[in-house]
């Protein structure tokens, strides 16, 4: 039987990764217990919940059974989306009411958030009422905003308190978050009218007010807010948390800037993900979902493919005349292809930000436009020398250098135009762009080299 592999080694070492994934599958066919057991409490949260992914559906279910009261809920909070999703249909809803229960609330709403009505009913049936009703509120709102990501547990307090009010508050109350950097000055309506930093609370003399040292100019973020815009204020405001109040301007929550880091890199890599035309996929799918994400938008890039052979297909007899045609198009659209991706990624990362608006948008474009012209000219000066010198048909090198001008030229528009119709028609530009954009530099790129090439060589 295979030993644990000591905590002293390298999870960042694919040897030793596997070879653990190959002990915890060993154990659990035996079911060896303690080994299991001593294995889990060596990992840390992250590297435990990296080690479940690499786990069949099936092989997950049993460790986190087989390691009861041993397993750390906090892995729950470290898993891929997907894992997650399927070890919280898969898993009975006794162990995942302990789980929720000591999760932080915006951790705990993501668990449960997908399961059937009832299941959840009965999780939360199973929880602390005080746990049990901060969840509630979590999910009482939309997917990807402010509500959903808040914690429910933050320190708030009047502001004719004095400093070492707050202090001995804070030291006799046993509800209280486990870590917090901001204390929050709220009125009797529970709306805030400011803040107070740990670290100035702690360099106060304890009979001075606290309103008198609070930061009032404190940046709110409304509970319905998209998780995306509230990261961006982060960001641009350099907070560290911010409060999070409903409708009527009542403290609810607060979020931290732990919660929006992970926002930050779910939306950066969905960007990314979605201009490659892979939706949500992630490596944890299976195949038959995997096929589907990418299916349709290989449909639409077959029917658009189809379209450019047809521009193709209209200047049949010139290839046919001259075989270098059929050589050198791919270069044309291939250029035109290349520079309008480029285009169409800053476009579509300044929409996602909110950097190109209208304020700057023909600004952009003429900038884009002028790059596309500077290079068009640029690589078909260079492109029709090189073909000069490989056909010896001087006229040839014309056509090719007019040819990449004008695609060029189109791949920049292209690839500013079409992200900003897309936004502007309700569309998200991210999954849309990449197919209009290729299709619209193979057909000019196409059109433009054979049609010039059927006008001035034949």
């Amino acid at each position: 039987m295979q030993q644990p592999i000591p905590e002293d080694e390298s999870e960042e070492n694919p040897g030793t990764r596997l070879e653990v994934v190959a002990s915890v599958r060993e154990f659990l066919t035996d079911g060896a217990v303690e080994p299991l057991r001593r294995i889990a409490a060596s990992l840390k949260a992250p590297d435990l919940a990296d080690l479940i992914e690499l786990l069949e559906p099936g092989e997950r279910v049993r460790l986190i059974d087989t390691l009861g009261t041993g397993f750390d809920p906090e892995v729950f909070s470290e898993l891929d989306p997907s894992v997650r999703d399927q070890l919280s249909e898969d898993l009975p809803n006794e162990l995942l009411a302990r789980i929720v229960t000591n999760l932080d609330t915006d951790d705990a709403a993501y668990v449960i958030a997908n399961l059937e009505k009832e299941d959840q009913q009965d999780i939360l049936s199973q929880m602390p009422s005080s746990d049990r009703a901060a969840l509630e509120r979590n999910l009482e709102y939309p997917e990807e905003t402010a509500g959903r990501l808040m914690q429910t547990d933050f320190v708030a307090v009047p502001k004719f308190w004095t400093v070492g009010q707050v202090i001995d508050h804070m030291r006799e109350t046993e509800e209280l978050p486990e870590t917090f950097s901001d204390i929050f000055v709220i009125d009797p309506a529970y709306r805030v009218l400011g803040s107070v930093d740990l670290s100035r609370l702690l360099r106060t003399k304890r009979h001075i007010n606290i309103g008198s040292i609070m930061d009032a100019d404190r940046h709110v973020v409304l509970a319905t807010s998209d998780q995306e815009e509230m990261a961006r204020q982060f960001e641009r405001y350099d907070l560290k948390s911010a409060p999070v109040v409903d409708a009527n301007d009542r403290l609810v929550g607060v979020v931290t800037v732990d919660d929006v880091v992970e926002v930050i890199s779910e939306e950066t890599e969905e960007d990314f993900r979605r201009l490659s035309g892979v939706g949500d996929e992630s490596l944890a799918d299976t195949v038959i979902p995997t096929v589907k994400s990418r299916f349709l938008w290989l449909f639409i890039n077959l029917g658009t493919a189809m379209l450019a052979s047809s521009v193709i297909q209209l200047f049949d007899a010139s290839i046919n005349q001259m075989v270098a045609l059929a050589v050198l198009m791919p270069i044309v659209a291939s250029m035109g292809g290349n520079a309008a991706t480029q285009t169409m990624t800053v476009a579509v990362r300044a929409l996602a930000t909110r950097d190109l608006g209208p304020a700057n948008m023909m600004r952009v474009i003429l900038r884009e436009t002028s790059v596309g012209l500077i290079n068009g000219l640029f690589f078909g000066l260079l492109m029709g020398t090189v073909v000069l010198l490989w056909f010896g048909v001087g006229t040839l090198g014309t056509v090719i250098a007019a040819a990449m001008i004008c695609n060029l030229m189109a791949a920049a528009l292209a690839g500013i135009l079409i992200p900003l119709t897309l936004e502007r028609l309700g569309f998200d530009p991210a999954v849309s762009s990449g197919v209009f954009v290729t299709t619209v530099t193979d057909v000019v790129g196409f059109f433009a080299f054979l049609g010039l090439a059927t006008i001035f060589l034949f």
